[in-house]
């Protein structure tokens, strides 16, 4: 029964184990020196970033960008199945997308109070939301973080969740900033837009442009790690738990990180939609003239 048990542990742990690798090791002299022997204790090694997995001409193919162009290809051919299915009488799966983009951009025009502005940033904002969702829900795939490929001599995972490698959370947050900046500065003129954080009005006045400017500065932090840090610490807290009791506590921890990755592509969407109505918004003072 014991054996069983512990195969059935070692199933779960193949299948379902994360980019976290899990590493044992043992050690032995031969029996003569048995005073010098030394057993390595099981243990689990953190990878914190994205592993290479083959060169492309000079260009680094690695684990997490296999994943983003998979869950980009899928995105594509889920986006064309849907169009190309397109009825004046729409079916199941066409009254569903109609229903979910049409309450989206309802909710956007009413945020940024103008319908023009909704239907602009409306591909900008879902993308980003289906991107994170998809990319998020797709690492919790069996054989994601299992499956091992042999590079340079070392056995590497085939495939990593994108937003566990800190260079894609990075790229999206940099997209988002300079969608926000831009827009502030199409919509309100350059000079405006950069009164709101140089001021020369008033001491106070300029001592709040600083924060402000520096707390715009620090959104490519928060939306970057926010996204990693999340997604990375379920990976860590999954791996623990196989490592430790392989046999219930991943099934609800699991299900829970299913539900912060859904959550995650919320806050990311929903946190770009923010700052671009703050960035369009008239600088301090400016409404009573």
């Amino acid at each position: 029964m014991t054996g069983a048990l512990t195969h059935l542990g070692s199933f779960f742990n193949m299948l379902f184990s994360t980019n976290v690798a899990l590493a044992a090791a043992e050690a032995s002299e031969n029996a003569g020196h048995a005073a010098e022997g030394a057993e390595a204790a099981p243990g689990i090694h953190v990878v914190l970033k994205a592993e290479e997995v083959f060169n492309l001409a000079g260009f680094p193919i690695t684990n997490s960008l296999i994943m983003t162009v998979i869950t980009t290809v899928l995105l594509i051919a889920f986006a064309y199945t849907v169009r190309s299915k397109l009825a004046m009488i729409p079916g199941k799966l066409q009254a569903g997308v109609e229903l979910l983009f049409q309450g989206v951009l309802d909710y956007m025009a009413e945020t940024l109070e103008s319908k023009e502005l909704a239907r602009k940033f409306f591909p900008l904002i879902m993308t980003i939301f289906l991107f994170v969702l998809v990319a998020n829900q797709l690492a919790f795939l069996p054989g994601v973080g299992s499956i091992l490929v042999d590079h340079a001599g070392a056995m590497v995972p085939l495939l990593r969740a994108p937003a566990a490698d800190l260079n894609m959370t990075l790229a999206l947050a940099i997209i988002a900033f300079l969608v926000i900046e831009i827009t502030g500065v199409v919509v309100l003129g350059f000079f405006k837009y950069a009164g709101k954080y140089v001021n020369f009005s008033s001491p106070v006045n300029f001592v709040v442009g600083i924060i402000e400017l520096l707390s715009n500065i620090g959104r490519l932090i928060s939306f970057s790690f926010r996204l990693f840090g999340n997604v990375f610490a379920g990976e860590v807290m999954i791996a623990v738990a196989l490592f430790f009791v392989a046999y219930l506590l991943p099934v609800p921890l699991m299900a829970f990180e299913v539900f912060v990755a859904f959550i995650q592509a919320v806050v990311f969407a929903m946190l770009t939609l923010f700052f671009i109505k703050l960035s369009i918004m008239e600088p301090h003072g400016d409404e009573a003239h």
